[in-house]
């Protein structure tokens, strides 16, 4: 990879536009005490200055004002150029010059809340499109493409390492900046995502189903695993994994631990909750099933088939564990049980 020597100057300007304001004012603050500009939109722009903030309106800054209901307003030049040209760069620092571009030199934005909308209910087709961000995914994508120049934040979690490095330096290093143009494009590409899994669903209601051209996955962390299905690996787990299971106690479960439980799932969601049903397995292979008047009839009777197979094995009931169940099987190891 080949990279420029660039010398980074302190941070000047700042441009901030959020829906989430979740600790903006306590970062903006520490961003002002820098000696950093800050530029601002709209509804953001309004809360800076509740919290006593100076901010300078973004139509002031690009001489347009914002329009359509505020569909354009930061979709100008003078906000991407001043994202993108390259600093060190003696053609884009005179083109900056010669078109009135200042550097923008720390994006902060995060996106209207389409997932949040079209979670609710009776939500209309109106009503998400109108929630599909333009300018801020541009504007971070412009910010992260000249991230060796430009600081982006996309996720209020980042406001506390951005401030320490700008308090303490007046600017950030390459690595953090790196590293939050990468979450950007991860960003962005979940928010489009989201975008087409809904039209395509809302645009094909009532025609005939047909399979998508493209298959567009995206899931959340939902937790770091102890390791991976070998122990020198490692391994995470993605998607809504706490909806559906809680863990009580216990190390942190590894990628096994989640092959297995997700086997003992499927196995038990076969028996009705309306007799006592438990099942043993061992790597992700049935050991016992039984059932009975009482969970714990159950266990002997599942336990009787193979009394190896539970120790370090998983244990799945149908119904809610009861003491003289979980007695008998505290007699013994078990890596996870689920009910």
């Amino acid at each position: 990879m080949v990279t420029r020597d660039i010398v980074m100057e302190k941070i000047q300007r700042a441009l901030l536009s959020v829906s989430d304001k979740s600790g903006l004012a306590e970062f903006a603050r520490a961003l002002a005490a820098a000696g950093v500009e800050l530029i601002s939109t709209g509804g953001t722009a309004r809360a800076l200055r509740d919290e006593g903030l100076e901010v300078s309106d973004l139509s002031t800054f690009t001489g347009f004002p914002e329009m359509l209901d505020g569909r354009v307003k930061t979709l100008h030049p003078k906000v991407h150029g001043g994202l993108l040209f390259i600093r060190g760069n003696a053609a884009h620092e005179a083109a900056a010059r010669q078109h009135n571009i200042l550097p923008i030199d720390l994006v902060v934005v995060n996106l209207y809340p389409f997932e949040e909308t079209i979670a609710r209910p009776h939500t209309t087709l109106a009503e998400a499109i109108e929630n599909i961000d333009i300018g801020g995914p541009s504007m971070l994508r412009s910010a992260a493409k000249n991230h060796e120049s430009v600081t982006v934040i996309v996720d209020p979690k980042d406001y506390e390492a951005v401030a320490g490095e700008i308090s303490k330096n007046g600017n950030t290093t390459l690595e953090l900046r790196r590293r939050l143009a990468a979450k950007v494009f991860a960003r962005t590409a979940a928010y489009d995502a989201a975008i087409a899994l809904h039209l395509n669903q809302n645009f094909s209601a009532g025609a005939p189903p047909t399979l998508p051209e493209r298959l567009l996955v995206q899931a959340p962390l939902a937790q770091p695993l102890r390791y991976g299905e070998n122990p020198h690996q490692a391994a995470a787990l993605y998607g809504p994994f706490g909806d559906y299971f809680r863990q009580l106690h216990g190390k942190d479960l590894s990628y096994n631990n989640i092959l297995d439980l997700t086997a003992a799932a499927n196995l038990i969601s076969e028996f009705p909750g309306d007799e006592p049903t438990l099942a043993i397995l061992k790597h992700t292979n049935p050991c016992g099933v039984g059932r009975g008047a009482t969970l714990r009839e159950a266990w002997d009777k599942a336990f009787a088939t193979d009394r190896q197979a539970p120790f370090g094995g998983i244990i799945a009931v149908n119904q809610t564990l009861d003491a003289p169940c979980a007695q008998a099987i505290a007699e013994i190891f078990s890596a996870c049980s689920k009910s």
